[in-house]
């Protein structure tokens, strides 16, 4: 069951209004019915304040499922393909230097070890 169903359930179980519940918590009477409705997800402050003004365990709110601590949604959408390379090949051609560069120091940072113990043994005549 949903967060929000959830709470409308014990607070009409309860006998409390909306109203009564945004004046317990502080929470304004519009966050309590877009909680119940699901339109947004409750802060850990909002739900800590919800179940101290219902009197529950706020674990009696929620449920494992609907802790999502981090979420995170990646939407990459090409239309044109072809566009997309010819940009690439734009800014290859236009900031060639500067991505030489980089791979190099990226080169010389993750082989300084190598690079080292050459320079060592060449200086040591091995």
């Amino acid at each position: 069951m949903e967060f929000g169903k959830r709470l409308k359930e014990i607070r009409t179980c309860l006998n409390i209004s909306q109203k009564e519940l945004s004046e317990k918590t502080r929470l304004t009477l519009r966050t309590i019915q877009r909680i119940e409705n699901n339109e947004v997800k409750p802060s850990l402050h909002s739900i800590k304040v919800i179940s101290e003004a219902l009197e529950i365990e706020s674990s009696e709110l929620i449920e494992k499922s609907d802790i999502k601590p981090y979420e995170f949604n990646l939407t990459l959408k090409i239309t044109d393909m072809n566009q997309f390379l010819n940009d690439l090949k734009t800014l290859v051609k236009t900031h060639w230097k500067t991505i030489l560069i980089i791979v190099l120091v990226i080169y010389l940072f993750t082989s300084y070890t190598d690079i080292k113990s050459g320079i060592m043994d060449a200086w040591s005549g091995k």
